[in-house]
């Protein structure tokens, strides 16, 4: 990899919470997406945070899905196109809180150095229902991934401490490795081969969750 000139931003909140019984909409479903900013240092790991935890371990979490973290100017976004509905830190269940992080400018296999803890991207999140029951809107998912507004997620390199107000800078690149919002569209919008599938299958930092379908499609169109 090579350095480029820093991407930086801030870490706004950090946000946990464990899995426990909601009720959304008269229905009860027990998720870990209710998540809390929470003060002072918190270690983090090859599972995630302290303090942190998921319900459904067959598609969340797990050394490839870490961390989430979304960028703020996001929720501004969000709050803009539903008004009556309250966006702010941690509404969509995410880990890192960052002040502005755009998904064109980060890259899959980005390294950021935050605290003492080293983090590298792994693939864009995917929304699930529990998203949608949460903020009672049934489209959400679908409106949320064709934004290209969708955030990442980090496997943990190296465990360390980190604090909200602290620097989240990358200090690694490959510019040759497709964008998460470019990730993202192919991913849910594009059929059969790609340059961005060819890049992102070329990148070691891919999430086994992503890369098994990605060859799979390859291997079709071949």
């Amino acid at each position: 990899m090579d350095l480029e000139t820093p991407l930086t931003t801030r870490l706004l909140a950090i946000n946990v919470g464990l899995p426990r019984v909601q009720s959304y909409g008269g229905e009860r479903i027990v998720t870990g997406i209710e998540k809390q900013p929470v003060t002072g240092r918190r270690a983090v790991g090859d599972q995630g945070i302290e303090g942190d935890g998921q319900a459904d371990l067959s598609v969340h979490g797990g050394i490839d899905k870490a961390v989430y973290a979304y960028s703020f100017a996001n929720i501004l976004h969000w709050r803009s196109e539903f008004e009556n509905t309250n966006f702010d830190r941690a509404t969509l269940g995410e880990n890192l809180s960052l002040e502005d992080m755009s998904e064109q400018a980060v890259l899959l296999g980005d390294r950021f150095r935050v605290g003492s803890a080293l983090l590298e991207v792994s693939q864009p999140r995917e929304p699930c229902q529990k998203l949608s029951l949460k903020l009672g809107l049934p489209k959400f998912p679908k409106r949320f991934m064709a934004s290209g507004r969708v955030g990442f997620y980090l496997r943990v390199l190296e465990p360390g401490e980190l604090a909200a107000g602290e620097a989240f800078t990358r200090v690694e690149t490959n510019p040759e490795a497709p964008s998460i919002h470019d990730l993202n569209h192919c991913y849910h919008f594009e059929r059969g081969e790609s340059d961005t599938l060819r890049r992102a299958l070329a990148c070691p930092a891919l999430a086994a969750a992503w890369r098994g379908p990605l060859e799979k499609r390859l291997g079709g169109a071949a």
